[in-house]
Formats: C-alpha cells, structure tokens, sequence
C-alpha cells in the first residue's frame, strides 16, 4: 500500500512522495517554554515521534527538526511577575526569575516529559534566540519583496502586509476580510490591523537582554517569524512536512505559511495537524478546573500506559480524557505485557528465526502495516496489535510454538514501532533486583510445584494467594506455572 497522509493545505489525502528519494525532512512545532508541559503538548508530540518511527521502518531516513521557541512575551511577562514585591509563586515557580533562566528551566521540564514517554530526540532542536541573523535576513528578504514594511509610529516593529499576498488565508481557507486583527503589537503602526510582526521593537520596562539590534532598531522576532527562519536555515526553501497541533493552524502556521512563500521558498510539501485533547467532551481550561497534566496522569499510571492512552487515537481525531482512560489504557497494555512475559517464559531469551509465512500474525502485521500506511490510523493498527496477542495467547495454550513466536515477534514489531518499547521503564524494577525477584518467585513457584504433586491442594493454594497479595500473577499452563507483575 502507498503511503498516504492527510494535508490541511488541500483538505484531502494524498499519496507521500518524498521531495529526496529515501529521505524524510520533517519539521514540527515544539515548545513555547513559558510554563510546564500540557497534555496537548505531549499528544503531539507522541503523534509526530509514531510518525518518525513508521517512515523509519517503511526504510526512510527522517531527519526532524522540533523549535525551541524561547523569547515570547509570555516569557517576558512571567518574568517580570516573579520580580513584583506582591509575588506569590504557585508550584515550580521562582521568585526575580530572569526570563532566560524561566525559559531554560522549562525547556528542560518538557525533555523529562518527552524522554519519560518515549518521545526520540529530534535531529536538531534549534532554540528562536540562536538564529537572529537568520531573521533579519528573511524580514529583508519580505521587505525587499514588497511584502513588509516598519511601522508607520516609529516603534522599531516591522510587519508583514498581508493585503500584498494574495493567497494569505489558503492553509484555513479564509476570507482575508473576515479574520480578526492580529493582536500582537499596537494597530496603530500598522497598514492593516491584520498585519502581524515580523520584528517587535523594544518597549520602556523590558530588559535589555531581551533585546537584539537591528536595521529597524533594537528589539525582537515575531512568533510567527521565528519558525519560517529556523526550518529554511535546517531543512531548506522546500521540506516534506511542516507539522503542529491543530490549535496552531491559524494564525500560526498560517502566517508561517505566507511570510515564507512571499519570500519565494515553496515551503511545506505537507502540512500534518494533531486533534485537540478534551475533558469528559469540554475544552480543558485551568479556570474551571478541568485539566490534568502529563506529570499528573504520570503520577496515575505508568509511562507505558500514559504513552498508551495519548498515542492510541487517530492523531486527526480528539482525544477525550475521562477519570476511566488510564485504567482502561492499563488494561490494555496488562494484555500485551502478559502475552510477552508468557512467550518469554516458554522461549526464554531467544524465541528463535521468525516464521513469517504463518498465518495469522502474517495476516495481522499485513492489516497494521496497511493501517498506518493510511494516514497513521493507530487505531486500526492497535486493533490488529491486539488481535496478534489473542492469537499468540491461543498458540501458547494449544503448545503451537510456531504460531506463538510469530505472533511474539510481530507483537515486539509493533510496540517498536508505535514507541511503547522506548518508554522510559521507571515502573520496572533494575536489573538487579529483577533478578532477585525472579529466584525469589521461582523458588515459591518450585515449592508450589511440589505441593500440587502431593496433591497438597491447601498449601499449593496459600502459596498462590501470599504471591497474589504481594502483586505477583500466577497462570497456570500446559508446561507449568508462569509469572508476572499485575498492574494498579
């Protein structure tokens, strides 16, 4: 099947040709680091590390570039509250904080996030304050163009004139006349208060190390400038995919989208958009109390199973957190760990050459392949992962090792590829004291053995229910007793 993928561009699904055979180039949005991490942060980026790893196993070399965005005037005025003598910091926060320090502080609050769910480090990940230079030639480039000017008050802001290109509004389909004014500087600077910054001079009461010199004066990029500059400088005038949250369409990636094609760079071949994540069907908002957080659901279940529940929706679609999701991710992700420790048990280290003519798991690695080949739908994938581990469950009840180490192998395929193999493994235990744990329950497990064999039904029984409370599952099979770790 053809790679296939969604493109907001042109609202359709089209065939994935990429612009260099056998290379991927993909850029996506990553943080603003004006706060900690949100869950729709982390959706994305769970969606857009399973794409790098399905254009990997599909035989591509992907390089990804995800930004740092770290001057923003949210930075700014976070900042410059913590400096206020009525300053009452909330969890995290840090009194006279400078904005680089709170910018780099959360920076690295957002790779804990990534690394702890299994998110692959980028390629590259450029931070807005390192390319400068890069901007000032773009602005130039827009102004030369006839597509920027300076303010008309004099301020040291430049802007884009968005009536001077005709396709703005093509990413959202919009009517130039029916969008809003973009709020990002004084309209009175500007030709149209739908101009939005490229440049934001320096205003009474910031500080100067937020300050860089320029042509138009002192001052700072636009948010919106920042991204054109870094993914041109890294991935070239013309890339595969440009890829966000969905919240970013406009006017984000829209006027990523017009300042970089009005410099004449043909930009993103594909735009890729994540849905939104809601709570109990009600956008989440911190003013009425509905929100969780990705260190909050970490506090509630495990890496894998929250790695679960935010990758296990089609990355278009919403994803609706209810107080039942983790649970029900963990019961998943309990059926896939009990198949694996099960074929672990009967094959130990070394499950042997896969067969990969039998059957049912050829079948069902055939139906995942073609599931993310169509437009990444994990949720088929998902169907067809767990259908896997049925099918080697019954292989392993019925003593068919050919069909158990197929379905073993493709299940370990899979978890690679959607990156529940990679999480961080903060819920298992080192290997030390696995190994201590292990002769400790095989020794339980011998003298239950023995037990059963003199038909000492009572003491077989305790043996099972002290291993039972100390969260130890015991599973009876045709080659004898088998363990794992149950789940909260």
């Amino acid at each position: 099947m053809t790679l296939r993928f969604y493109d907001t561009a042109s609202a359709d699904v089209r065939n994935f040709v990429p612009l260099v055979e056998g290379k991927v180039s993909l850029y996506y949005c990553g943080a603003t680091v004006q706060g900690m991490p949100h869950v729709g942060h982390i959706r994305s980026a769970i969606a857009f590390d399973q794409l790098t790893r399905w254009l990997q196993y599909r035989g591509l070399r992907v390089t990804v570039v995800r930004n740092v965005t770290d001057i923003d005037d949210k930075i700014l005025a976070k900042s410059q509250a913590s400096f206020a003598p009525d300053f009452s910091p909330e969890p995290g926060e840090v009194a006279r904080e400078d904005w680089w320090a709170l910018a780099y502080r959360y920076e690295q609050e957002f790779l804990k996030a990534y690394d702890a769910l299994g998110v692959s480090r980028p390629t590259y990940e450029p931070r807005a304050t390192g390319h400068i230079p890069e901007m000032h030639a773009l602005i130039q480039q827009l102004i030369d163009r006839g597509h920027a000017y300076p303010a008309l008050d004099d301020s040291g802001d430049v802007y884009f004139d968005v009536r001077s290109w005709d396709k703005y509004g093509a990413l959202t389909r919009q009517n130039i006349d029916d969008m809003q004014a973009a709020p990002d500087a004084d309209p009175r600077g500007k030709k149209d208060p739908r101009d939005f910054a490229l440049w934001k001079g320096s205003k009474e009461g910031e500080p100067a190390t937020a300050s860089w010199s320029s042509p138009w004066g002192a001052g700072r990029p636009g948010w919106h400038l920042e991204c054109s500059a870094m993914v041109t400088k890294y991935l070239g005038a013309a890339f595969d995919i440009h890829g966000g949250g969905l919240d970013l369409r406009f006017p984000h990636h829209e006027n990523e989208m017009a300042q970089s094609q009005a410099a004449g760079h043909p930009f993103a071949n594909f735009w890729m958009h994540n849905g939104m994540v809601t709570y109990q069907g009600e956008k989440m908002s911190k003013s009425i109390g509905n929100t969780i957080s990705p260190a909050e659901m970490l506090e509630l279940a495990p890496p894998r199973v929250v790695r679960y529940y935010l990758g296990q929706a089609h990355y278009r679609s919403i994803l609706d957190y209810r107080p039942t999701s983790l649970q029900e991710a963990a019961a998943a992700v309990e059926r896939i760990d009990g198949f694996l420790a099960k074929a672990a048990a009967r094959f130990g280290g070394d499950a042997g050459p896969v067969d990969g003519s039998h059957g049912s798991s050829s079948a069902n690695v055939q139906a995942f392949r073609d599931a993310m080949d169509d437009d990444l739908n994990v949720p088929r994938a998902l169907a067809a992962l767990h259908e896997t581990v049925r099918a080697g469950n019954t292989a392993l009840a019925d003593g068919d090792d050919d069909g158990a180490r197929s379905a073993l192998h493709a299940v370990v395929l899979m978890t690679d590829v959607l990156g529940l193999n990679a999480v961080a493994g903060s819920e298992k235990a080192s290997t030390r004291e696995a190994e201590a744990l292990d002769v400790l329950v095989e020794a339980q497990l011998s003298a239950r053995a023995d037990a059963r064999a003199d038909k000492d039904w009572a003491k077989s029984d305790a043996i099972r229910d002290t291993l039972n409370q100390a969260g130890i599952l015991v599973e009876d099979g045709p080659d004898g007793a088998t363990w794992s770790l149950k789940r909260d």
